[in-house]
């Protein structure tokens, strides 16, 4: 039995006593339809309707829906789905995953898909306020154990007062819930293929825990998760972005992160990977005690880096894309003559903005499927 703590209850997912009620809403609304097409796309939408609204737990929802919301993804979209690592978890354990962060939705969701499937209970969430569009989004993310996030503000106050409550949360669902989080290793997805980890995320996770830097972040068994995509997730969405972010303030257009999501959806992915990396060990984090809290942070992040990093796959897209970038041959023998004419295509797809500078937008996009070559 879950024991309530009203002190998070502005962030916490859903308890199970507020899921019934959740799904009567989420059956009740008016894109249901839509949804049931996509999950349920043989059944009629009054049977669905129906079953939804009689879900009375999240491991329901998540069995039933979700799991099955993932396999089509991976029927529809993807070539090959792999995941390796399992093996260095162990089922009584809770851990906090901390993944590179390609895809709004899809990586953690896959993740979860592949938990599940293999016996691990899934992990909570983090969830972007800014996310949270309507009741509908709201309340599919709280019954897929989802809390909120804030995105940082300009009042330097409300963020550090905000970073103490997430770093407290985390802790408390590691710790007295026994559950495993899941988050990104930055704020916002990597757009430009580069994938490092925020040092405010680890100076975040030891907030709860000030006196002593090394068990702070033990205790929360941090395991960093790799996910690499063949065809980046929402690819030339992410190129015009970076490009218009170098004139001007990127402001998002009304609509916009839920056009990523569902781009990201329907977007066809290839293969795509996900590998669990060795966990952090207390060792490792005790090699660094001698460091001030800046600088431990700021290694910890590196450590997490180093094991994303090598553990990222790379794809025939990505040889082609630095070959092409750099005007040479380097890495030819890496794909072959049909996969670089395909990705060519592809590339050429940036041709119709040409309001743009074409040479600096097709830089940038072949950024986005180089970088992780050198990086790794």
């Amino acid at each position: 039995m879950i024991i309530k703590n009203p002190k998070f209850d502005d962030i916490r997912p859903y308890y199970e006593d507020e899921i019934p009620d959740a799904m009567k809403r989420i059956a009740a609304s008016s894109s249901f339809p839509l949804l049931s097409s996509y999950v349920y796309p043989d059944e009629p939408v009054k049977d669905v309707r129906k079953r939804v609204a009689g879900f009375k737990t999240v491991r329901e929802f998540q069995q039933e829906t979700m799991s099955l919301m993932n396999k089509r993804v991976i029927d529809l979209t993807i070539s090959d789905f792999s995941c390796t690592g399992l093996e260095r978890l162990h089922k009584d354990k809770s851990y906090l995953y901390v993944s590179n962060h390609r895809d709004i939705v899809l990586d953690s969701s896959l993740f979860q898909y592949f938990l599940f499937n293999n016996g691990f209970d899934t992990t909570e969430i983090t969830f972007g306020a800014n996310l949270m569009m309507n009741q509908l989004i709201v309340d599919i993310g709280k019954s897929n154990k989802m809390f909120k996030v804030e995105r940082p503000g300009g009042n330097i106050k409300e963020f550090y007062k905000g970073s103490m409550h997430l770093s407290e949360y985390i802790r408390y669902v590691i710790k007295e819930k026994k559950q495993s989080v899941w988050i990104a290793q930055r704020n916002g997805r990597t757009k430009d293929g580069n994938d490092s980890t925020d040092q405010g995320i680890i100076k975040m996770f030891c907030m709860s825990d000030p006196e002593d830097k090394v068990k702070a972040l033990s205790e929360l068994h941090i395991v960093p998760v790799s996910i690499s995509y063949e065809w980046e997730s929402c690819d030339i969405l992410k190129a015009l972005e970076l490009y218009e972010s170098q004139y001007t303030k990127y402001t998002k257009k009304p609509g916009e992160d839920l056009n990523s999501i569902l781009t990201g959806i329907i977007q066809y992915k290839g293969q795509v990977h996900i590998e669990i990396c060795q966990p952090i060990s207390k060792a490792e984090l005790t090699s660094l005690d001698s460091l001030t809290k800046n600088e431990y942070h700021k290694a910890v992040a590196a450590l997490i880096d180093s094991r994303i990093n090598t553990a990222y796959r790379l794809y025939p897209n990505n040889f082609i894309a630095h070959d092409i970038r750099y005007g040479n041959t380097r890495y030819q023998d890496m794909y072959t003559p049909e996969q670089r004419k395909l990705f060519e295509h592809h590339l050429r797809k940036l041709d119709k903005y040409d309001t743009c500078d074409l040479e600096q937008l097709r830089d940038i996009f072949l950024g986005i499927y180089s970088n992780p070559v050198d990086n790794k």
